[in-house]
């Protein structure tokens, strides 16, 4: 494991390690140099009445241009662990001359070679430090064994006059000293080897666990939204995003009641839901996009432990129920209208038939008085209303029961310019109201009826300039989608509406304009129904309205 872990070092932390060794080194011999000259010596001055041994000047020296060189191939080479080799060969040398010089198996820094095999086991690991250890045994033993039996002459007068058990004792203590410091550099390398591959492994598998926390909550299609126990927001899932239309870094530290409303009850009421071990109730809301769409959020609020079991915040996770409940408004919608239909087909003709007698009579009447100007002023105001109650009751029968669709290829670009050209010289165009049409250069081809949807356009037309009586800017546009469909929008600059407004837009008889009959809206949403197409609805009350239509194209279709 140790060898392993020496092999895979990586190059950077030996570096780091090889300069702490050169600085060390330098340090110590800046200490050897103050020993030299206060106290390391005097008994070695006061036997041979001289100085301190002058070659501990060029240990030092030589401690200082090793450490030049050092740097130098540390900067400029690789190969960090030969490197370590090299210097710790040296190393024993320098502290064996060192112990020559300062007595051989008297010398009070026999020491210092410890301090190179705990280093050897830090920077080259356990079998480093063993092997150092051997090493420093082995110069020592030889350098003592040299002196004393004068193969080298003793720098110290002293050592020669060392008895052989003395030196035996000597040598035999400093060497099992080095023997037992290398086992147990090499044990604690060892011990710091597994500890190190364990806290790696834990760390490994940590990072994993998050990831795949992370991996799992990205992948969720609900969205997920964490926040603390006062609801500001911790973190945002791409979901949440998706539906949203936030970023998780515009979100971050608000308040979640923009998403969901006031959540202060909520929040209470779904910890006392978990606290009892019941279901944790569902909640409903709406949300506004960045760009003022409504949606209807569904959300359930669920308690977030701490490790030690307590709440330290909340995890609400929702899913966008905008198309659900658009679904069910028109379920109810088609209700509304086959009861619609049931009541036009009883009763439209049993007024259409007395209206136009009445009309007819009241025509003859009036031809017939003459001079009589209240009369016939009474008279015109009957015929009015009778012409009134007749388009009404037109209306009505082409929403309860339409005609069917002529479908054919239509380029919708027609129908749109003619309806604009129209509504240019349509009285309800004011001196302020400004026109845009911002249409593509290629064909848009539906397969449609260009009478009906030229009737769609005019009334979204028409309810926008009346949208903005004051005047403003009413502007159509049109694209094609990823998804194959032709959109066509219509824009105002007007007063816009209330959700509840929006709501109730397609509802026959929901017109909100004096004089109107409430149909107009609900006829363009049943053409578009017809023609396999979604028409959607955004607005804000004082930011104007924008009604999206989507057609399928004819190469879709």
């Amino acid at each position: 494991m140790a060898e392993r872990r020496e092999k895979t070092r990586p190059d950077p932390l030996l570096a780091r390690h090889l300069r702490w060794l050169i600085a060390g080194r330098l340090a110590v011999g800046i200490l050897l140099l103050l020993a030299g000259k206060l106290w390391s010596w005097q008994w070695f001055t006061q036997e041979t009445g001289g100085n301190s041994p002058p070659d501990t000047i060029y240990i030092v020296a030589t401690v200082f241009a090793l450490s030049l060189v050092y740097s130098v191939s540390l900067r400029f080479f690789g190969r960090f662990l030969l490197q370590a080799s090299v210097q710790l060969f040296f190393d024993i040398l320098l502290v064996t001359w060192l112990v020559w010089a300062t007595g051989d198996v008297r010398s009070p820094y026999a020491a210092v070679y410890i301090g190179v095999i705990a280093v050897a086991g830090v920077i080259t690991g356990a079998r480093g430090a063993m092997i150092t250890s051997v090493g420093c045994a082995f110069v020592y033993t030889s350098l003592t064994l040299a002196t004393l039996f004068e193969i080298i002459t003793p720098y110290d007068p002293r050592a020669a006059n060392a008895s052989i058990p003395e030196a035996i004792q000597k040598v035999g203590l400093n060497d099992v000293a080095f023997f037992v410091v290398g086992l147990l550099a090499a044990h604690l390398v060892k011990h710091q080897s597994r500890s190190d591959v364990e806290l790696t492994a834990a760390t490994h598998a940590l990072a994993s666990l998050r990831a795949l926390h992370e991996r799992i909550v990205e992948s969720m299609r609900s969205g997920v939204v964490t926040t603390d126990l006062n609801g500001y927001i911790y973190s945002f899932n791409t979901a949440a995003e998706e539906i949203t239309g936030y970023s998780a870094g515009q979100v971050r530290g608000q308040n979640g009641s923009f998403l969901f409303g006031d959540l202060t009850g909520k929040i209470e009421q779904s910890l006392r839901a978990a606290s009892a071990g019941e279901t944790s109730p569902r909640f409903e809301s709406d949300c506004l996009t960045p760009d003022g769409m409504r949606l209807r959020l569904g959300y359930t609020i669920f308690p977030l432990f701490s490790e030690a079991g307590e709440t330290t915040g909340l995890v609400i996770t929702f899913q966008d129920l905008t198309e659900m409940r658009a679904l069910e408004e028109n379920s109810r919608r088609q209700d509304r209208l086959a009861a619609v239909g049931r009541v036009a087909a009883g009763i439209a003709h049993e007024i259409r038939n007395p209206l136009a007698a009445m009309r007819g009579s009241i025509q003859v009447l009036r031809s017939e008085i003459n001079g009589n100007a209240q009369a016939t002023e009474l008279m015109e105001i009957i015929l009015r209303e009778s012409d009134r109650l007749n388009r009404i009751i037109t209306d009505f029968l082409t929403y309860a029961r339409p005609r069917p669709c002529d479908l054919q290829d239509v380029d919708l670009r027609v129908p749109l310019s003619e309806t604009f050209a129209l509504l240019r010289n349509s009285p309800e165009k004011g001196p302020n109201h400004r026109l845009v049409e911002n249409l593509p250069d290629e064909p848009m081809i539906a397969r449609a009826d260009a009478a009906q949807l030229k009737q769609v356009f005019w009334n979204l037309a028409r309810n926008g300039l009346q949208a903005m009586p004051d005047g403003g800017t009413l502007s159509a546009g049109m694209s094609r989608t990823a998804a194959g469909c032709i959109q066509v929008s219509f824009s105002d600059t007007g007063s816009g509406m209330t959700p509840e407004q929006v709501e109730r837009l397609f509802e026959p008889f929901s017109s909100s304009k004096q004089g109107g009959t409430g149909l107009g809206l609900s006829i363009v949403y049943q053409i578009i129904r017809e023609h396999g197409g979604t028409i959607n609805v955004r607005s804000r009350e004082g930011q104007g309205t924008t009604i999206t239509i989507e057609l399928p194209s004819a190469v879709e279709r």
